[in-house]
């Protein structure tokens, strides 16, 4: 989508403003391995480089809130330097005066490793389902969230948003977070699109007390605000995608973080919603595949150093074995071989497709 939508026409006096910025599945831990045992370029450095550009209008107070919609960590069990490492900036965010709210997601299992950082009170993990009301200049919001729900959301969803208690006192904005999938929702390069499923939220059940949805798990960014008949949903979802291509399937996405932004009018009661994408660095990813039952043994070492003497040393490559002699193929690229060809700055592996 644009990086500018507004989701409401924009036409009147604004009464308040809340700027929010708001990134998710960060999955940082990912391929940073504490002792290395073979020394190679690592993606995790990757996650941890974007994670922190996307913090900086946080840490330079141009924000008046920070939202991680999940999957923080790319596992729930993560040494804790990672965990000391993820929770630095937000410390720092969270003393200035910046309240962070963190979900927990799916590849933490729905529960953040716990730290001493986690007692600051302008540190809110939504480990389970509840409200803050936060006093933003002469606004109210009320923030309501709860942890990935692991099976059966479809069924659950309502129950669970009624768990948080969100109209409990009254706000002048309504956001609801989560770690979810909602119908409509694409994915990979085939453009999957969620229908069905016990874990796949209906948009039918999508209720309309709140300004916005914010939701991780769906790594592309995407903002939905109508189901697949084309009727508007009671609420737009905002994915903010992941902060990194996290696999081949994301290769031709962009990947960074939203700042969300909410103005209440003074001529009517309706709220505006605005949502600006701020695109992140990547590095090209490319998938060579080779048909093995095409191709004599003795020549794949060369067709492959060819083919990766052209690309970009940066890359990020994957190289998809095919046919009959795949495994035939596959005793002559070792990893040793592979990153004998690769440049020192280039990510390079083997897919066998079965």
């Amino acid at each position: 989508m644009n990086e500018n939508n507004n989701f409401a026409e924009d036409n009147s006096i604004v009464m308040a403003a809340i700027k929010i910025l708001f990134l998710a599945d960060t999955h940082l831990g990912f391929d940073l391995p504490l002792k290395p045992r073979i020394q190679r370029r690592r993606r995790g450095i990757d996650f941890f480089e974007n994670y922190h550009c996307a913090l900086e209008p946080a840490l330079m107070r141009q924000v008046h809130l920070v939202i991680n919609g999940g999957d923080m960590f790319f596992r729930s069990r993560v040494h804790p330097r990672i965990v000391n490492d993820a929770f630095d900036p937000l410390l720092k965010i969270a003393d200035s005066g910046i309240p962070v709210f963190i979900v927990p997601g799916n590849h933490e299992r729905s529960y953040i490793p716990r730290t001493l950082f986690d007692t600051h009170p302008n540190l809110t993990i939504f480990d389970v389902p509840k409200t803050s009301y936060l006093k933003i200049g002469e606004a109210t919001l009320a923030l309501s969230g709860f942890p990935y729900y692991r099976k059966g959301i479809r069924r659950a969803f309502g129950r669970v948003v009624e768990a948080t208690k969100y109209s409990s006192e009254g706000a002048d904005f309504r956001l609801l977070c989560m770690h979810q999938i909602v119908e409509g929702a694409q994915v990979g390069v085939q453009n999957y699109t969620f229908r069905t499923g016990e874990d796949v939220i209906k948009c039918a059940d999508i209720p309309n007390h709140f300004d916005a949805i914010l939701s991780g798990h769906i790594h592309r960014e995407q903002v939905l605000q109508k189901d697949l008949s084309g009727r508007h949903l009671g609420s737009p979802v905002i994915y903010p995608g992941s902060i990194e291509r996290t696999s081949f399937a994301e290769r031709n996405e962009r990947k960074g973080y939203g700042i969300l932004v909410l103005h209440r009018k003074t001529c009517d009661t309706d709220s505006s919603v605005r949502w600006r994408f701020q695109e992140l660095p990547t590095r090209p990813m490319h998938s060579i595949e080779i048909d093995a039952g095409k191709i004599i043994t003795s020549k794949i070492r060369k067709i492959i150093s060819e083919r990766i003497l052209g690309l970009d040393p940066d890359s990020i490559v994957q190289i998809r074995l095919t046919g009959e002699r795949r495994m035939e193929i596959l005793a002559e690229l070792n990893a040793a071989f592979l990153r004998s060809i690769a440049p020192p700055s280039m990510n390079i592996e083997l897919s066998i497709l079965t």
